[in-house]
Order: C-alpha cells, then structure tokens, then sequence
C-alpha cells in the first residue's frame, strides 16, 4: 500500500493532466460506444476529439492539435450531426 502511495506523491502535475484526460477519454469512448441514442454518441466522439486535442497540446504539438481541432472536433462532428439530422427529416416525410 505504501508503494502505491508513494507513486501518487511523486507525480507532477503533467502526470496528473495525463492521467485524468485519458481516463476522461475513456469514459467518454464507453460512453458513445453504449449510447441509446445516436446524437449522444457524436457528441462523445465529439469530447474524445477535443480530449486528444489537449493531450497534443499538452505534448507541445501544435501543428497536430489545429489539425485535430479543425478535422477531427469540428469538420467530423458537423458532418455526422448535419447526417443525422437529415436522416430524421427523412424519416417525417
């Protein structure tokens, strides 16, 4: 116990921005993944995309984040919420 212990006071705070969004990019991957709806797992995707976003930031690879950002935050998420949304106007007609 004192080994894990141990382990937790010796972490830097980049460690701890680590640790926590890449658990938060877990829960948030889960979470699309079991989604009952459908717009409830774009916007998950969504958070996992912003999520990398910081990691690549934090890792001093900005050219990377814009390029994440701008493709896989916005351009994807627009795409698949414009997609589903025109998937239920057809539906009403």
């Amino acid at each position: 116990m004192s080994k894990l212990v141990e382990f937790f006071m010796n972490l830097e705070l980049i460690d701890w921005i680590f640790y926590l969004v890449g658990g938060l990019m877990v829960v948030f991957s889960i979470f699309a993944v079991e989604a009952k709806r459908i717009f409830d797992s774009v916007l998950a995707l969504s958070a996992v995309s912003l999520l990398s976003v910081l990691l690549f930031i934090v890792l001093k690879a900005p050219d990377v984040a814009i390029t994440e950002a701008a493709v896989g935050s916005c351009l994807a998420s627009a795409v698949m919420i414009f997609a589903l949304f025109r998937m239920k106007a057809g539906e009403k007609k």
